[in-house]
């Protein structure tokens, strides 16, 4: 199988849908779109790795992320108090000439994530910038959770509000004026030495994962169907709405198409669920590549 070459690769335009694994695209691409599809090996099993090990050097694309994780606020993923949880000392603003932060702009509040004609609407609204890029990326959040159908997304809207938050903080901070932080740092420091104790506690465990997507799922529908297939139903949902999103705007962009993704997902293969750094196992690491005709 080769590896994912995504800067590699011959391409104007990338569409990137989050957390799509190969099998599963496989399946029912054809209904939407027309191509080439390759299996290929990504760079990383979780969003943040797989931009950290994607984008180095410097690189003249606008990129139009739903991802909260590559956005232009230049703080590092290492530095991202909720969410990220990994060491890259990464940001995608040095590496990337324009990113436009769609995960804000874009954000429904009742749905808890950027729902696809988000990315589509900045695409539009930017034109100028995709036509000063060399190269142009649209970071579709589906077919990760949460679940449009669902419409009661959690936890991208833990991680969106956190990053606001850090953002909100840091600029507060750089406005102080020798007044000291207050009872606001004592407490992220309390924070900060919690979190990880709690976070490795819960390193490897299978009912830990599961409880997270949990949050994502119809109880009903669990205990009806399981985990598994329960889960899997939404995820498919979720990827037929971004197919049928990418399906409308193809025909606007004037250049070679390629669909793909950053890392899969899984549904409890080897005992993992949803996806996870440097989880290296196929679900998580083999991803379409369709070159779109």
């Amino acid at each position: 199988m080769e590896d994912q070459h995504f800067l590699e690769s011959d391409w104007d335009y990338c569409l990137v849908l989050d957390a799509c694994r190969y099998d599963v695209f496989s399946e029912v691409y054809d209904e939407y779109l027309d191509g080439t599809l390759e299996k290929r090996w990504s760079t990383g099993s979780s969003t943040p790795e797989w931009a950290s090990r994607t984008f180095i050097g410097d690189h003249d694309i606008a990129y139009f992320s739903g991802n909260p994780f590559i956005n232009d606020l230049g703080i590092p993923l290492n530095e991202l108090k909720w969410g990220a949880s990994c060491d890259y000392e990464w940001t995608a603003s040095e590496h990337i000439s324009n990113v436009f932060d769609v995960w804000k702009s874009g954000w429904d509040d009742d749905l808890g994530t950027v729902p696809p004609e988000g990315l589509a609407d900045a695409f539009r609204n930017h034109q100028d910038a995709v036509e000063r890029a060399e190269r142009t990326v649209l970071h579709y959040m589906q077919p990760h959770a949460p679940y449009l159908s669902r419409g009661k997304g959690q936890k991208l809207k833990q991680i969106q509000k956190g990053i606001r938050k850090q953002e909100e903080a840091e600029a507060a901070a750089e406005a102080e004026t020798g007044t000291g932080g207050g009872s606001g740092g004592a407490l992220a420091s309390l924070g900060d030495t919690i979190r990880p104790k709690v976070e490795d506690t819960l390193e490897g465990s299978e009912l830990a994962q599961k409880a997270g997507l949990w949050l994502e799922l119809d109880p009903t529908d669990v205990v009806t169907n399981g985990t598994r297939e329960a889960a899997l139903a939404l995820y498919e949902e979720n990827l037929r709405i971004a197919l049928e999103a990418v399906a409308d705007l193809v025909p606007e962009l004037d250049g070679r198409v390629v669909v793909t993704a950053d890392h899969g997902e899984a549904f409890g293969e080897e005992g993992v669920w949803e996806h996870h750094i440097e989880t290296h196992i196929p679900p998580l690491m083999e991803v379409p590549w369709l070159e779109v005709e």
